[in-house]
């Protein structure tokens, strides 16, 4: 499987090179096809434990689960400012972590919100974005859903830095990765709900949100205007051959 999938990563990465600003989905044919295998596995799966999550648990539960994820990948997002040079982002996180961790009993409460820290959620491939790598083809992975070149190969370094990577007992890691996929599809279940009301074509909805979102990361919601990015400055036209 895990060669499978290095397998397929190699092939992306390779035909990124065809991906351009006018053009960022050249894999689109096999594209929609996974995105319509997910679509299926969503809706006989997933959307429905996430609605019987969502109707059981109570809400300060939910929450609770949500915000000791959130707390874990604070820490990464930490190391991921450093990693960009924006270090009193870094600190900041640092100081989230430490405060929810301390105070609101491992992260299960969300105190240093409330304390004027907030909450950045940087990752690997906005790293590399920051570090100048390109974005690359547009992909959509079995499962894990919409991503580029770029964030496929920072996904499985950020796949690491989750909690049930620390724990050494299969049955409890699997149940902790299961927790946070249904507690991510919870809190997506009115978004999602939105899109197949508003979308006419929802896999090109979901591919340009995801685009348009993840280049807003990069630039801490300034990006530049494409030509700045994907043009090489102009040189003063030459005078007239005679």
């Amino acid at each position: 499987m895990r060669a499978a999938v290095a397998g397929a990563l190699c092939s992306a990465v390779v035909l990124g090179g065809c991906a351009t600003t006018q053009r960022p989905d050249p894999l689109e044919p096999i594209n929609r096809k996974v995105f319509a295998f997910n679509e299926a596995v969503d809706a006989t799966v997933l959307k429905p434990v996430a609605q019987v999550y969502k109707t059981v648990l109570p809400s300060p539960v939910q929450l609770a689960v949500s915000n000791f994820f959130g707390n874990v990948k604070d820490v990464w997002s930490a190391v991921n400012l450093f990693l960009q040079g924006r270090f009193a982002d870094g600190f900041s996180d640092v100081m989230r972590f430490g405060t929810n961790t301390v105070f609101g009993f491992a992260g299960v409460m969300d105190i240093a919100t409330e304390l004027g820290f907030e909450r950045h959620g940087e990752d690997f491939g906005q790293t590399l974005g920051r570090w100048g790598v390109p974005t690359g083809a547009y992909i959509v992975w079995p499962i894990l859903g919409p991503s580029t070149v770029r964030d496929s190969v920072g996904l499985p370094i950020d796949m690491k830095a989750t909690p049930e990577s620390l724990v050494t007992v299969s049955l409890t890691r699997n149940s902790m990765s299961g927790l946070r996929l249904v507690s991510t599809r919870a809190g997506l279940l009115s978004a999602t709900g939105l899109i197949d009301d508003i979308a006419l074509d929802k896999y090109a909805f979901v591919r340009n949100a995801y685009l348009q979102r993840r280049r807003s990361l990069v630039y801490d919601g300034n990006p530049p205007d494409e030509e700045d990015v994907e043009e090489a400055p102009r040189q003063p036209d030459s005078p007239p051959a005679r």
